[in-house]
């Protein structure tokens, strides 16, 4: 893409005097249409990895299939429309997301019974896993690297003639402040 030049007229240094500059074009960026792939998926294993996402997912998994079984116990005889496990685990799955606008369900009551504490407790623990989780990994506090906190400590402490006596007592007290919360991790970990 070649580059579009234009004249800019600039104020002149005496009078009379026509000034003109080539004033260059910066090409424009392109947006990125495609999603990162890769940054998303480091992205779910950070939230994986700092957050409680796969026991909670694990959990709601076991719940499913508990509840789908004791679906298909009560209904296996009676039932034309959950007369397999397989059929109940289905019936269950789309109960957690569309609230009951699937496919006919249990006909029994305690089918029905099973069925609409599964519907309400799944929905609930499902987006609220997903929604718990997200928030939870973006409200936790980071955690700075030491070497940054050294590095930081360090450009502060070649720069204390020119602190105020506030900023060199805030200094101390947070040097003094991480000196001992290490002293303490180590001695926990030691013992």
């Amino acid at each position: 893409m070649k580059e579009e030049e234009t004249l800019e007229e600039l104020t002149s240094a005496q009078r009379g005097d026509k000034v003109l500059r080539i004033r260059r074009r910066k090409p424009r960026r392109r947006l990125r249409m495609a999603p990162d792939i890769p940054a998303v998926l480091r992205f779910i294993r950070q939230i994986a990895i700092e957050t409680p996402l796969v026991p909670l997912i694990l959990a709601l998994i076991i719940l499913w299939l508990l509840f789908s079984y004791g679906v298909y116990h009560v209904e296996r005889e009676v039932s034309e429309q959950l007369h397999s496990y397989s059929q109940a685990l289905w019936w269950t799955f789309t109960a957690m997301h569309t609230q009951g606008a699937n496919s006919p369900g249990p006909i029994t009551v305690p089918g029905m019974l099973i069925g609409s504490i599964w519907s309400i407790l799944s929905t609930a623990a499902f987006f609220g896993v997903i929604i718990g989780t997200i928030y939870a990994y973006f409200m936790s506090p980071r955690r700075r690297p030491s070497r940054e906190i050294i590095s930081a400590l360090q450009y502060n402490l070649e720069q204390l003639d020119k602190l105020s006596a506030s900023e060199l007592s805030v200094l101390r007290d947070t040097t003094v402040q991480i000196v001992n919360a290490q002293i303490r991790e180590v001695k926990q970990k030691s013992s």
